[in-house]
């Protein structure tokens, strides 16, 4: 990954995936790695963020290097001035650019006019970091990653995107229950597919969440309401209102499910009241996780 971009969990081989997860464990039980040292970063975000901003903050500091946080009413992203043009400025004074962005086009266009690499923060398409802290979390729980199931209830949106290119590359199954016209994009879906053929693993898609459920090492869920799509809450909430993760779901599972969410939460719509504090509930250890894996991806793309 030396001096690349990660726009997508698909900016990495299958193998680069499992090696970014190892690097993550060690790194998390390791001190004194300071790749980044002397290294600036700009934050680049255009949507608010508690997980997000702190992991990357802290997590940047613990390698060595300092970053300078720039909301969208500072920059103005594709507004005050156009992509390109907030690119190459960059490029002047920074190290890496890493963006929080509603849309993934601005991802490609900051990274094709500049020579330092871009981090994928979140964008409409994928949250590729919180794929790789997912997948950490999982190993640690499971003690390994292929030939689990892995289900996930709810919105084919960017989480659920980047988690399908994960599992696939690790060899776990991954099945999508949601309404019909709310599915993985085609083209994510296709080379999540690809990878499943190579790692003897499955992706799925199905309508009913109790199938998805059945004898799944994990149940994961996020929100069906995105930032950006308030004006679609009452649509959503009415589309989505069977799409819910609780307790009565949960005896589909393996008595020994993972419980996950990405976080924010919103009780009483995608899980009920009791989930989060689950006794098998792992959320706040993805929260945690974040920042291991992130920390590998800057190490991994500053290091080798």
């Amino acid at each position: 990954m030396k001096g690349k971009d990660f726009l997508s969990v698909a900016d990495l081989s299958s193998e680069g995936v499992s090696q970014l997860i190892e690097r993550a464990y060690k790194m998390k039980r390791g001190k004194g790695e300071r790749p980044l040292e002397g290294k600036e970063f700009a934050l680049l975000f255009e949507k608010p963020s508690l997980r997000t901003r702190v992991s990357f903050e802290v997590g940047i500091r613990q390698l060595g290097g300092t970053c300078t946080y720039l909301s969208q009413q500072d920059v103005g992203l594709g507004v005050r001035e156009p992509e390109a043009d907030i690119a190459r400025v960059l490029d002047r004074w920074v190290d890496g650019i890493i963006a929080r962005v509603f849309s993934h086009r601005s991802l490609e266009l900051l990274a094709k006019y500049c020579d330092i690499p871009v981090v994928n923060a979140l964008s409409d398409l994928e949250h590729p970091c919180q794929a790789m802290g997912d997948l950490l979390t999982i190993q640690e729980h499971k003690g390994r990653l292929s030939d689990l199931n892995v289900a996930f209830v709810g919105d084919g949106n960017n989480v659920a995107a980047s988690l399908a290119l994960a599992c696939a590359s690790v060899g776990a199954n991954f099945t999508l229950a949601s309404p019909e016209d709310y599915q993985i994009p085609a083209p994510v879906l296709d080379e999540a597919k690809s990878r499943a053929a190579r790692s003897e693993s499955r992706i799925d898609w199905v309508s009913e969440p109790n199938e998805a459920a059945q004898d799944a090492d994990v149940l994961y869920t996020d929100t069906w309401i995105s930032m950006g799509q308030e004006d679609e809450k009452a649509e959503r909430i009415a589309i989505f209102g069977n799409y819910k993760i609780d307790e009565e779901l949960a005896k589909a599972a393996k008595s020994d499910f993972l419980f996950m969410h990405d976080m924010p939460a919103y009780r009483g719509q995608e899980l009920s009241e009791g989930m989060i504090d689950h006794p098998n509930s792992v959320v706040f250890d993805q929260a945690e996780n974040r920042m291991h894996a992130q920390k590998a991806v800057l190490a991994a793309i500053y290091s080798d």
